[in-house]
């Protein structure tokens, strides 16, 4: 009877289980509810302080700060752009990181990391809001609030000898509030030569992490875990005032470096130079100049009949870019009509330098730079040179072994500039004219800026026709000592003719660079002297070797 009773049991077990599902699945599935409601749609001001609280991170910026502006034409530009951006990023991102995956298997023989997929998803970001900041630099600072809730499909397969471990990442929740800096700004498509990328905020990152096909994120503590752990490894690389650098442009096509350093350069003597004039002598001089610098280049004095002279002279030229910049070097005979008779010249690639150290340089004159030009082979004498590069104290990291084994930071991680008080030995003074507002002249307006110190004059290009402006041109000074007690003299002039070329003043302005100095930089709006309503902006640098 025992035996009766418990097969009936399994029997009508089996038989009331999916009999029971089904009644389930008509009654509270498949039945539509007759009780549901329309969703009640209210004003904000009328919802209580629960409501607000939780509508409150989805409302966009531009509604609850008024700085920032609405764009929902570059949201519909994403959304129309997004299957081809998706393809594009995914591309991108590839191609970065399956070379590192392969150093890993090459690292470990039994090892392999492979892509089996990746696609952004089908969902674009949304931008809730910008901000363009205004500055006095030279440069284009927007803050943009970007959210995005997406469907990504990331798998990595882990393969250990032959067993395969598969890591999907999904349903990724983004919200970040970046700083995005154009500079500088420059006449040369797209018209600004890098871009820098900074978080004003730690970002709020969610995502699905599935590791063997189950959700390893729904485990207890370890969501939070991992959530904080790259909320804080963002931080220390992108929260400002750390930056992400990426190049845009580069010096052969518009763009400006900023200096690293200054090149001391001695010319020490020449030995059995050419014979060019009749006499059997020649009156040598060298020309010395950095390429990629359009700045004309410096020559020492000319030595009247003499094969083997002695110079001694010292110059300073500031360096850009050691690692691809050459010293040039020029010997001439110099003639009183004519053009000067070429001697021999030579090169020294600045990579061959160690910061700091002093180091001289036996130079076999050539004609040209040609390697295969037979007339290098003759003898043109000897140069003797000595040079020391000393790198500018935030660049000293950088620049802390010799040039040759000197690799640029990838990580575009930005640094502060350190002062660290030493700031009275030589240095570098640069000054960008940025424009000037409101100038005018009783004749004409054709404006241009003029830079007096120390006995020395420069001037930026004309502008024709406008009381606005726009130069963006800088200019340099070497220095031996810094300037604690001396102003710089700045002033507008304009051009005009009557009869002959005659110049108007439009206005000055004398700058004490005591602050530049102990400040390293300035960026500022001055009121011109002698002008009705007339400011110029200027950046003034102060930089230490």
């Amino acid at each position: 009877m025992g035996l009766v009773g418990c097969l009936l049991g399994t029997i009508g077990f089996g038989i009331g289980l999916p009999f029971g599902l089904l009644i389930g699945f008509l009654v509270f599935i498949h039945k539509e509810p007759a009780d549901v409601k329309e969703p009640v749609i209210r004003p904000i001001h009328d919802m209580d302080t629960n409501s607000l609280l939780d509508i409150l991170p989805e409302i966009p910026f531009w509604i609850k700060h008024p700085d920032y502006e609405r764009i929902d034409w570059l949201n519909k530009f994403l959304s129309e752009m997004w299957p081809f951006l998706n393809k594009a990023i995914s591309g991108i991102i590839r191609s970065m990181v399956e070379p590192i995956f392969a150093e890993y298997t090459g690292k470990f023989q039994k090892i392999s990391i492979n892509l089996k997929s990746l696609s952004l998803g089908t969902i674009p970001p949304i931008i809730h809001g910008i901000k363009v900041v205004e500055t006095s630099q030279n440069e284009l600072v927007f803050e943009p609030v970007l959210r995005w809730a997406g469907n990504p499909d990331i798998t990595l397969v882990l393969s250990i000898l032959s067993l395969k471990i598969t890591l999907q990442l999904l349903d990724v929740q983004v919200c970040a509030y970046p700083r995005i800096v154009l500079r500088p700004l420059v006449p040369t498509f797209p018209c600004f030569s890098r871009i820098e990328v900074s978080l004003m905020e730690k970002p709020q990152v969610d995502f699905g992490l599935k590791l063997l096909g189950a959700d390893i994120m729904a485990i207890p503590g370890l969501y939070q875990y991992i959530q904080e752990m790259i909320r804080k490894q963002i931080a220390s690389y992108y929260l400002w005032p750390q930056t992400l650098d990426i190049p845009i442009l580069d010096g052969s096509v518009g763009a400006t470096k900023k200096p690293v350093g200054i090149l001391h350069v001695k010319i020490v003597r020449a030995l059995k130079l050419l014979k060019m004039d009749l006499l059997g002598s020649s009156d040598p001089y060298v020309k010395l100049s950095l390429s990629g610098e359009r700045l004309p280049a410096k020559k020492t004095s000319v030595k009247m009949r003499n094969l083997n002279p002695i110079w001694n002279e010292d110059f300073k030229l500031t360096v850009k870019d050691p690692e691809s910049q050459v010293l040039q070097l020029h010997v001439y005979d110099w003639e009183k009509v004519g053009t000067h008779d070429k001697l021999g010249m030579q090169v020294v690639p600045l990579r061959l330098l160690t910061p700091h150290e002093t180091q001289e340089f036996s130079l076999d004159l050539v004609k040209n730079t040609n390697p295969n030009d037979p007339h290098n082979k003759k003898q043109r004498g000897q140069l003797i040179v000595q040079m020391t590069f000393n790198p500018f104290k935030e660049d000293n990291e950088r620049f802390s072994g010799p040039l040759d084994r000197y690799a640029s930071n990838g990580s575009g991680v930005g640094r502060l500039p350190i002062h660290d008080g030493s700031i009275c030995g030589a240095g570098l003074l640069s000054v960008l004219i940025q424009r000037a507002e409101d100038v005018e002249g009783k004749h004409n307006n054709n404006p241009y800026a003029v830079i007096v110190f120390r006995g020395e004059k420069k001037k930026t290009k004309t502008i024709k026709k406008t009381r606005d402006p726009c130069w963006n041109e800088e200019f340099q000074f070497v220095l031996e000592e810094a300037p604690l007690k001396e102003t710089m003299h700045i002033e507008v002039r304009s051009n005009y003719r009557r009869l002959f070329l005659r110049k108007e003043s439009l206005g000055h302005v004398d700058i004490n660079l005591h602050d530049v100095v102990y400040n390293g930089r300035i960026i500022d709006k001055y009121d011109l002297i002698n002008s009705k309503n007339g400011v110029i902006c200027i950046e003034i640098r102060w930089e230490v070797t």
